[in-house]
């Protein structure tokens, strides 16, 4: 009896799908068993797998909003690849309500944006794959799902384009008309935020369906179709319906994802494996859906010692609480709070927006300016290109308060100071806002004051930093108004670095700095002083002053003698050539005899 009942506590979770155990011995099961077994795992994955499946096929749009709560209770950083799998498999089945899905879809990545990007890169692997098969079925559907998700703000409208441009450019039967599906759902969305590519699309669309082609009547007309519905303004094909719209404006989170990458789809995230650390990993997520979710009503009630010790706490002095809030913000809390500003900068086109959004988040109250400036000048840094979005925005922090501005001071000393260590792009996009907010008077112009202009005190990066600097200053000024500006005598004091009059070494240097750079007109000035720069003789010690007057004095002896001995030598060959022509004379009188 003994041996039975044993067995009947073991569970054969090898078998695919396992075996059937009623609810109540599985729970008695799963009290007793060991938390970090294989055993318990597997368990755990089957009863999350069925409660992921089961919560995805029940939502739909009148109680999606009601639904989430549910949704969040299930550990999705554990099943993630379990929840994007259900919901592709979903949408598969029930195209019709992809906008159902797009909406669960854009909830979930604002609080976990990974498991957001990981279904928007596997709906891209198989649109490609669907694509490269030309099954006309699936790609009609992960192209509404595509367009849905657009419509969700989940990924960027670029995605768009490049799917419009891909369905284009050979147009087919089915391209066309997947692209038609494609433009009714997003075009409404894609019309409001990059309107010069929707008219792009529209002029290839228009022809397409205008020029003499092989394309079936019954497609072009599905083209003709598409323009009516434009005229309406897609009337009958709103973006986001208002059951829909759950996600705030400032909350969303938006994937830049392209058509031409090859990503990592993550399918082993599919399977079960067991993990080491799956106590950890579960306490880990108890307290994300805590912080997601709220304390419920109904929760357990505190720990005796969990009690005194939170008593205990709020008795500790304020200082000693104060230097506790300084330590976690140097650590994981400034980490979130740069995630937080760089994922702001980059999801928004608008530079307004993207400061409304700032300042409504984690530059609320006009605070953590050191964070925002140091973010927003590595984001510009790492673009391919320089980009005007970057400047302006931080021209417009720079003009909003000065704890903004007096950041951006302090970023401009230290990024001049580690120049040296970046890269040629790096250097140039840099350089490049820093010309921008300083032409506007966003940044004061006495940050000059830290470039000194000499052999010495340059190096190759700082001089590539200067070089761009100012051919962006002369770019956007003039090259008078540049020059008048850095002629007045209330900024002279602070650009006595960049005109160095100290020594007639760095003067040149700085001439000839300017010169190569195309930029001599700023130098006229400096011209003239070096050329009225008087040549100045050091004074000589006392010792080598006398030394020169004994040697001064004993030259003119010399010379004095020297003129005696020229004199008397002058006086010898005078005599000596009086005689000569006597000599000549005789020897006459002898040829004459």
């Amino acid at each position: 009896m003994a041996a039975a009942g044993s067995n009947t506590t073991e569970v054969d979770v090898s078998r695919r799908g396992g075996v059937y155990v009623p609810p109540f011995r599985l729970k008695q099961m799963m009290q007793t068993m060991d938390k970090s077994s294989t055993e318990y795992q597997k368990l755990m994955w089957n009863a999350l797998k069925k409660s992921i499946n089961g919560v995805v096929n029940k939502v739909n749009a009148q109680n999606l909003r009601n639904m989430m709560e549910e949704v969040f209770r299930e550990n999705l950083d554990w099943g993630k690849g379990l929840f994007c799998r259900a919901v592709m498999r979903a949408q598969a089945a029930s195209p019709i309500f992809t906008n159902v899905f797009a909406a669960l879809v854009a909830v979930i990545n604002t609080k976990l944006p990974e498991v957001g990007d990981l279904i928007v890169k596997r709906v891209i692997s198989h649109f490609k794959k669907a694509y490269a098969r030309n099954d006309k079925a699936m790609l009609m559907s992960l192209a509404k799902f595509l367009a849905h998700f657009i419509n969700q703000k989940v990924v960027h409208e670029v995605l768009g384009l490049e799917l419009m441009i891909l369905l284009l450019d050979k147009p087919t039967h089915d391209s066309v008309e997947v692209a038609v599906v494609f433009f009714k759902t997003a075009g409404k969305t894609l019309q409001e935020i990059a309107p010069k590519g929707f008219l792009v699309v529209q002029e290839r669309l228009r022809s397409i369906a205008t020029e003499k082609s092989t394309l079936e009547p019954r497609t072009q007309n599905r083209i003709m179709s598409l323009f009516d519905v434009i005229k309406t303004n897609f009337a009958d094909y709103p973006d986001v319906i208002e059951e829909l719209d759950l996600v705030e404006e400032e909350d969303q989170i938006t994937h830049q994802l392209s058509l031409d990458e090859t990503y990592d789809v993550q399918q082993n995230l599919d399977f079960f494996k067991a993990r080491d650390d799956f106590v950890e990993m579960q306490q880990q997520y108890e307290e994300v859906k805590l912080e997601i979710l709220g304390e419920d009503d109904d929760s357990e009630p505190e720990d005796p010692a969990d009690a005194a010790a939170a008593a205990a706490a709020a008795q500790q002095p304020e200082e000693q609480q104060e230097s506790e809030d300084v330590r976690n913000m140097t650590g994981d809390e400034v980490k979130a709070l740069r995630r937080t500003i760089y994922l702001t900068i980059n999801n928004n086109i608008q530079h307004d927006a993207a400061a409304h959004k700032l300042l409504k988040g984690p530059c609320e109250g006009y605070t953590n300016g050191e964070h925002l400036a140091a973010m927003l000048i590595d984001t510009c840094a790492m673009a391919r290109t320089y980009i005007r979005y970057h400047g302006l925005l931080a021209e417009r922090f720079c003009l909003l308060s000065r704890n903004y501005q007096e950041a951006f001071e302090n970023e401009f000393a230290h990024q001049y100071s580690m120049v040296y260590n970046y890269e040629t792009p790096k250097i140039r996009n840099i350089a490049r806002l820093f010309a921008h907010i300083l032409q506007t008077d966003a940044l004061p112009w006495e940050v000059l004051r830290h470039i000194k202009l000499n052999e010495n005190d340059t190096t190759a990066g700082s001089r590539i930093f200067i070089k761009i600097l100012f051919n962006e200053l002369a770019e956007l000024m003039g090259l008078a108004k540049l020059c008048q500006r850095l002629n007045d005598d209330v900024l002279a004091p602070y650009v006595s670095g960049l005109f160095p009059r100290d020594t007639a070494k760095n003067t040149r240097f700085a001439i000839n700095f300017f010169t190569a750079i195309k930029l001599g007109g700023l130098t006229e000035e400096l011209r003239e002083h070096l050329e009225n720069l008087p040549q100045v003789i050091p004074d000589l010690p006392d010792s080598v002053s006398d030394s020169d007057s004994s040697s001064s004095s004993s030259s003119s002896s010399s010379s004095s003698d020297s003129s005696d001995s020229s004199s008397s030598s002058s006086s010898d060959s005078s005599s000596s050539s009086s005689s000569v022509p006597t000599k000549k004379k005789k020897r006459r009188k002898k040829d004459s005899r």
